[in-house]
């Protein structure tokens, strides 16, 4: 019997195609950094030789990229897990505390695609629900980019902001709180059976914020799995049938998430535990007032710059899970 080609199946060509770009991405990233440090060698040497202190600036800018470089590369080995390098969908939903909560949630949206468009990765917005006077409700988003799960695994939880807020006429300090689910977008057909009779299929019309994403026909799908009680929505595509695929396929990857339940440290390496929405149980807190810091409560991660992490500066966050989630797997490496 013929053993299978796998090039004779589109779906797992362009994976493997895929696969050998991002080794061969890989290897050109280590041969740049390699010829990186053989100029910045090249460059003390001359500056002994010539005893010229002068280009101290210039080999510290180099050694600081060379280091940023180098750090991104090896932060890039700890992505091993078997949904790291997919893309991811990202859930923000607004917690208790009306147009406050629903402002916070907005300023996490915008932080979110302000670090996607650093890492030039590209986002589609697949459900959207305005806040009653101002704000989001609740966001459905894929960010889309190699090891974007990877990455955004981390800040799955619940995100709380401290302030003075500006819905609040006597000026006072605020707390909200917003929780974000993250999942890996799971393209491929996963073995999950799911019976029609459990699901309640309901459409709506598309809404967005400033216009976006409106129809005129109820296009949007929300899926509801009976059972479980999962529920995933869909309406950034026209087509009705085109979001009732992409609900289904985000339905699957959910179910299939909970198949794992039985084995904690996986479901907990994919999708994290869920957890209320309120005190206690932030994974991160932001501070505006009386003085300004973003910590991460898991890995101790601050910075006094939190105007900068709002915009998008993640990735020391992003950097300090990953590492703490190699040392609690492997506690021998601390």
């Amino acid at each position: 019997m013929e053993a299978p080609n796998f090039w004779d199946d589109p779906d797992k060509s362009n994976a493997k195609m895929k696969e050998l770009k991002n080794m061969k991405d890989t290897v050109g990233e280590y041969n740049k950094l390699a010829t990186q440090f053989d100029d910045i060698l090249t460059l003390i040497e001359m500056g002994y030789e010539e005893n010229d202190e002068s280009m101290i600036p210039e080999i510290r800018g180099e050694l600081d990229e060379f280091i940023e470089e180098f750090e991104e590369l090896r932060i890039g080995t700890l992505l091993s897990g078997e949904y790291d390098k997919n893309n991811a969908i990202l859930k923000l939903n607004a917690g208790a505390g009306g147009t406050e909560s629903c402002d916070w949630c907005s300023m996490l949206y915008r932080m979110y695609t302000r670090w996607a468009e650093r890492k030039n990765f590209t986002i589609d917005v697949l459900d959207y629900l305005d806040g009653d006077e101002a704000g989001i409700k609740s966001v459905t988003f894929q960010v889309n980019g190699l090891n974007a799960y990877g990455y955004l695994k981390s800040e799955k939880g619940v995100h709380r902001l401290v302030r003075i807020s500006p819905f609040n006429a006597q000026g006072k300090r605020q707390t909200s709180f917003v929780s974000l689910d993250v999942m890996p977008d799971i393209e491929e057909d996963l073995d999950v059976e799911i019976d029609e009779k459990d699901l309640r299929i309901d459409t709506y019309r598309s809404s967005g914020a400033g216009g976006q994403h409106i129809n005129k026909t109820s296009s949007a799908i929300r899926i509801t799995h009976i059972p479980t009680g999962t529920v995933v929505q869909c309406q950034n595509e026209r087509s009705q049938f085109q979001n009732k695929d992409k609900a289904m396929q985000m339905l699957k990857a959910k179910l299939y998430l909970l198949k794992l339940e039985a084995n904690v440290e996986k479901l907990s390496d994919i999708r994290g535990e869920v957890k209320e929405i309120g005190f206690g149980n932030q994974i991160r807190s932001y501070v505006l007032q009386p003085y300004k810091l973003v910590k991460d409560l898991r890995t101790d991660v601050e910075s006094a710059n939190a105007d900068a992490v709002l915009d998008g500066a993640l990735d020391p966050f992003i950097n300090g899970y990953l590492k703490w989630l190699s040392v609690s797997k492997n506690p021998t490496e601390e």
